[in-house]
């Protein structure tokens, strides 16, 4: 593999680990949690296009395709935070749904023809990760269309856009590191439950926002829109 490709995908990787953990631990909105969000942006995308060409090299789909749904996730996520109320859609928006309707399509197409015995899967990819991998674009688009098909975003519902995005983009990070690199942690280490706390605590901090961003009197006043 290409090692400045390598350097990078582990460098943007471990500098996105941590600067989603600090964005989410400063007030949303706040300078501070914008520029760790800027920094957690710039890694994630160097993560996933960096990880996308190495997996193609290696033969490896399945991590192809979760390169660029990391890509897609955060891009689309921090064009959500950046735009303004009721800004109209541009250009990038339309090509966003076309790359998460081709990611989506192909994935779920990838996990009927492992499930079929058509070809053989990635080694030590479960058949029903094609599967989830493949349905969170496809419902990615879904409000993608609603958004073209009001000619813009805003209030709680951009809100919620921006949210669960990178919280599931902050995840897959977590989820490919804490389950997916076991082999860089001591021996004693692997294998252990307690990794799955880091791995899933993005899912769990995205229930959270959007539970709280919906019901709470503190996004009151913005109007809730299907996103």
């Amino acid at each position: 593999m290409p090692l400045p490709l390598l350097i990078l995908h582990i460098s943007g990787g471990i500098i996105g680990l941590l600067f989603g953990a600090v964005a989410m631990f400063y007030r949303k909105g706040s300078p501070a949690h914008r520029a760790a969000g800027n920094v957690f942006v710039i890694a994630m995308l160097i993560m996933g296009a960096c990880g996308s060409i190495l997996a193609f090299l290696k033969h490896e789909p399945n991590n192809v395709f979760g390169g660029i749904l990391t890509f897609y996730m955060v891009g689309t996520a921090w064009l959500a935070g950046r735009s303004k109320e009721n800004q109209a859609v541009s250009f990038f928006d339309y090509a966003a749904l076309i790359m998460a309707l081709a990611l989506g399509g192909t994935l779920i197409t990838l996990g009927v023809r492992v499930a079929t015995g058509q070809i053989a899967g990635d080694e030590g990819v479960p058949i029903f990760m094609y599967f989830f991998m493949g349905g969170i674009p496809l419902l990615a688009a879904t409000g993608d269309v609603r958004m073209l098909v009001r000619g813009g975003i805003s209030g709680r519902s951009r809100l919620l856009r921006h949210l669960w995005r990178m919280c599931f983009g902050w995840f897959i990070a977590t989820g490919s590191f804490f389950l997916g690199q076991q082999q860089v942690f001591p021996e004693s280490w692997r294998g252990s439950p307690v990794w799955f706390v880091p791995a899933l605590l993005p899912l769990v901090l995205l229930i959270f926002w959007l539970v709280r961003v919906r019901v709470t009197k503190t996004y009151a006043k913005l109007p809730v829109l299907t996103a």
